[in-house]
């Protein structure tokens, strides 16, 4: 209740839980919904549903595992992040390997945690990521920050470039990709020879091959 005696109208923020484990669903479901000023709007146990949830369900921030039947989080992530939907996406795993930290980031990830800490953290991490904020595991910041200070200078691809190769490197031609990032198939050529041009390289195969060796796939 505010000064003048009226109900202040709180605002809930919306989360959709991705994990192939049911009893993890559960565990974060329960957790999550005892904080009044947090909901579960839904639940996928797999990438794909997870992204059909999002672009559906619009959720505010989506707690997303790594691990996950019919591909990895970091490429839901990744198409997430190329349809523009506005979810902030907070990667929830056991799992913190150099390169899944880097990749989950560089995907468009808001947040790396870990699936042992506390609730009371988990539920203001939630809410920092729905501020705009960024989120990272005590262990998992120093990781990256030694990832990035270790590595040399190297090729800046936009994120519909990187999206774009994330697909090339899955096997899809340009028609397919044009199809599952909802752009022309010459939109699709064009962003490619970009990063051809950016990667100092003249096919398809080279450029997956390079971006992959520098760490931006």
């Amino acid at each position: 209740m505010n000064a003048d005696g009226m109900n202040e109208e709180r605002t809930v923020i919306r989360i959709l839980i991705a994990d192939d484990h049911p009893v993890v669903r559960e565990g974060l479901r329960g957790m999550l919904g005892a904080e009044p000023d947090l909901t579960v709007v839904g639940e996928a146990d797999s990438g794909p549903r997870a992204e059909a949830l999002c672009a559906s369900l619009r959720p505010d921030v989506v707690l997303m595992d790594l691990r996950m039947p019919d591909g990895g989080g970091v490429e839901s992530i990744a198409r997430m992040t190329a349809a523009g939907l506005p979810s902030r996406v907070i990667v929830l795993t056991t799992y913190e390997t150099d390169g899944d930290i880097l990749r989950a980031v560089e995907a468009g990830a808001a947040g790396y945690l870990l699936k042992d800490m506390a609730r009371a953290e988990l539920a203001e991490a939630v809410r920092s990521a729905a501020r705009g904020e960024t989120v990272l595991a005590p262990s998992v910041a120093a990781r990256l920050m030694d990832q990035l200070r270790d590595r040399p200078e190297r090729p800046r691809l936009s994120e519909r470039e990187t999206a774009v190769l994330r697909l090339v490197a899955q096997g899809c031609t340009n028609a397919e990709i044009g199809r599952r990032l909802f752009i022309g198939e010459s939109t699709v050529k064009t962003h490619l020879l970009r990063a051809f041009g950016k990667l100092g390289v003249d096919d398809r195969t080279a450029a997956v091959t390079s971006a992959m060796r520098l760490g931006l796939l």
